[in-house]
């Protein structure tokens, strides 16, 4: 049986630990070929010697445009081609809006919006000659609904939304998809101790990271082949409302 990401080629940004490191797997497993982009060496060393010839590392700040263009040229010098980009990395900075630095909000648009937009733009020439093709942006249930004390994070995630449909509408007609997914809880270093058995949550638990990497499996093969500019929540029924509000 042939296998959904057979021939495909991936780049995934903030693809050394974490969700990126779990969709790096997924796509290995369902046939597919991938660059992991991180700016943490040693994370990466580890998950190249899991996956061996079928993966490879390029060093990736997202802020910057020669990166990524190196990262893309990675990919086509490696494996022949890109047909996947999965815009993943990303960073939250939590404080009271009075208290939030410049550094830390203009550090959080650089991770989180801008190195979103940039992938994008160093990927469109190369994802147009292998079309169709797919862009997966990884946004949250932060880019649904607001929540306090995370104001840069927020205004990105929302942003990651609108880049989304604006690209969708745009590269339609060149033959590449363009969705975000939107996780909500998920069990990573990002929300350690964050919350207390999450009574916010209707299912009552944090999602795995696997439950998201199927995601992207499915949105970067033929499957998901009429969806674009669309929005795939993951929550546990999070922003479909509190499990009991009056309790």
């Amino acid at each position: 049986m042939t296998k959904r990401l057979e021939g495909k080629v991936a780049l995934i940004s903030g693809g050394a630990q974490g969700m990126g490191a779990s969709h790096a797997r997924a796509i290995v497993s369902e046939g597919g070929r991938v660059v992991i982009g991180d700016i943490d060496e040693s994370a990466a060393a580890a998950v190249l010697a899991e996956l061996g010839d079928d993966i490879a590392f390029v060093r990736l700040d997202v802020s910057s445009t020669d990166e990524w263009d190196a990262a893309v040229r990675t990919a086509v010098e490696r494996f022949g081609k890109l047909d996947v980009l999965v815009n993943n990395a990303g960073i939250l900075v939590a404080s009271p809006i009075e208290d939030f630095s410049d550094d830390d909000w203009e550090r959080t648009l650089a991770v989180n919006l801008t190195g979103a937009f940039k992938g994008i733009r160093a990927a469109v020439p190369e994802l147009a000659r292998s079309a169709p093709s797919s862009i997966i942006n990884i946004s949250s249930t932060a880019g649904l609904k607001g929540f306090p004390g995370i104001a840069a994070y927020n205004s990105t995630k929302f942003g990651v939304r609108g880049l989304t449909k604006s690209t969708a509408i745009e590269l339609a007609e060149r033959g590449i998809r363009v969705n975000s997914i939107h996780p909500g809880n998920i069990n990573t270093r990002m929300i350690e101790g964050l919350y207390d058995g999450y009574p916010h949550v209707p299912m009552r638990r944090a999602g795995d990271v696997e439950e998201i990497s199927r995601l992207v499996v499915f949105l970067a093969c033929e499957e998901s082949s009429f969806s674009t500019g669309a929005e795939f929540v993951a929550d546990g029924g999070e922003t479909a409302g509190a499990p009991d509000p009056f309790a």
